[in-house]
């Protein structure tokens, strides 16, 4: 575990990631030639905390990096991450517990129509 601030321990796979997504947001920066300084004021951050997001710095939220892939035009697959149709461990937990039969209910049971008064 990597350790942030005082008491914050960050799992190393997880700064991995961060890392890479710092790296990717620098690398799109820099294919669309946007100086830092642009890129910053574009998002309302500071020059520094778009270069801590650029390295991936775990301190910086969710709503900075979120705001930086927006102005990037990169947005759409940030929405995307936890989507269920991207979640394949937990639709094969919810498979595994699908009933094995289903059953109407008698109010439900097909056959003869209710009768509900005089027509």
């Amino acid at each position: 575990m990597r350790q942030h601030g005082a008491s914050k321990a960050i799992p190393v796979p997880v700064a991995r990631a961060l890392r890479k997504l710092g790296h990717d947001i620098r690398d799109a920066r820099r294919r669309r030639r946007i100086p830092v300084a642009i890129l910053a004021e574009r998002a309302s951050i500071s020059r520094t905390t778009l270069n801590k997001a650029e390295k991936g710095d775990p301190g910086v939220s969710l709503g900075t990096y979120g705001t930086v892939l927006f102005t990037l035009g990169m947005l759409d697959r940030l929405a995307d991450v936890a989507d269920p149709r991207h979640d394949a461990v937990g639709r094969e937990l919810e498979e595994e517990h699908l009933p094995e039969r289903i059953r109407l209910s008698r109010q439900q049971k097909p056959g003869k129509p209710k009768i509900t008064g005089a027509e």
